[in-house]
C-alpha cells in the first residue's frame, strides 16, 4: 500500500471511528445515572464508556487530519477497483464487521449474554486463526477455553462490578 492509499484508508477509518465515538458517547449519556442508589456521579455506569468515546473521538479526528495532510482526501479513483475490493486484507476485514455484526443484532439479547460473547469471541479466534501453522485442534480448543473465559469473566465485571444491566 503507498502513502496516498494509505491515507485514504486512514480517512475511512477516521470518519468510521469518529460516528462510533458519537454513538458511544451518545449511549453513555443515556444510561442509567443510579440517582436512587446515591451513587457518586464519577462511578455511573456510563462515565467510563463516555471518557472512552470522548478519546476515540479526539483519536479519529487526529487519524482524519493526519489522512487528509498526507493525501487521503484526494485521488479516489482506483479506490474503487476490483482488486482492492476482494484483496484478503479486505475479505478479512468483512468477515470481521460480519461476525460483529451477528454478535450485536443476532446473539447479544436473543441468548444469555455470557454465551453469545462466548460464541463471538470463540468464532473469531477461529476463524481468523483456522490457517495459521499447527494443529487446528489445538487452536479450536485454546479458542473455546478463551471464548468462555472471556464471556464469563465480561458477564461477571459488567453485572455484578460495575451494576450494568446486561441483555
Amino acid at each position: 500500500m503507498n502513502d496516498r492509499s494509505m491515507g485514504r484508508a486512514d480517512l475511512v477509518t477516521g470518519a468510521v471511528l469518529f460516528a462510533l465515538s458519537v454513538a458511544v458517547v451518545a449511549g453513555a449519556w443515556n444510561m442509567d445515572r443510579l440517582e436512587a442508589r446515591r451513587i457518586h456521579p464519577l462511578s455511573a455506569p456510563g462515565f467510563t464508556p463516555g471518557l472512552l468515546g470522548l478519546a476515540l473521538g479526539v483519536a479519529s479526528v487526529l487519524l482524519i487530519v493526519q489522512a487528509v495532510r498526507r493525501g487521503g482526501a484526494t485521488g479516489w479513483s482506483g479506490a474503487f477497483d476490483r482488486e482492492s475490493w476482494f484483496s484478503p486484507a479486505t475479505l478479512r476485514l468483512f468477515g470481521a464487521l460480519a461476525l460483529c455484526l451477528i454478535y450485536a443484532l443476532g446473539l447479544v439479547g436473543r441468548m444469555p449474554y455470557w454465551l453469545a460473547t462466548f460464541l463471538f469471541v470463540t468464532s473469531f479466534i477461529a476463524v481468523f486463526e483456522w490457517n495459521e501453522g499447527g494443529s487446528r485442534w489445538v487452536r479450536l480448543a485454546w479458542a473455546i477455553g478463551i471464548g468462555l473465559g472471556i464471556g464469563l469473566f465480561v458477564s461477571y465485571v459488567f453485572s455484578e462490578l460495575f451494576l450494568v444491566r446486561l441483555p
